[in-house]
């Protein structure tokens, strides 16, 4: 929507009238946790648990394959890493720590 009006702490709707409350900011940073709950932080090394097919193409990074320092990102794929030289962005829920 265009017509919305930004006061403190709520919005509200130049059409209607409506009024709503912002959501709340995050607080603290972000957390990303592997498949078994164990938290991850930039440096760690990680292990996939099962076969991963790579997007637009016919390959297959195999379960066990391990990824040395990784970084965390915003996003969708949480982990940013090499694996066999190639960058690959991975999900968080497919990995466990080394």
């Amino acid at each position: 929507m265009a017509e919305v009006l930004e006061h403190s702490g709520r919005w509200e709707c130049v059409t209607c009238g409506h009024e709503w409350e912002k959501p709340e900011a995050a607080e603290g940073p972000r957390v990303v946790r592997d498949a078994h709950g164990t938290v991850l932080v930039d440096g760690d090394s990680v292990t996939l648990i099962k076969d991963l097919k790579l997007k637009g193409s016919s390959e297959v990074i195999k379960g066990g394959t391990k990824a040395k320092n990784i970084r965390l990102v915003d996003g969708d794929h949480e982990i940013s890493c090499k694996i066999e030289g190639s960058a690959i962005g991975l999900k968080a829920c497919f990995v466990r720590k080394a």
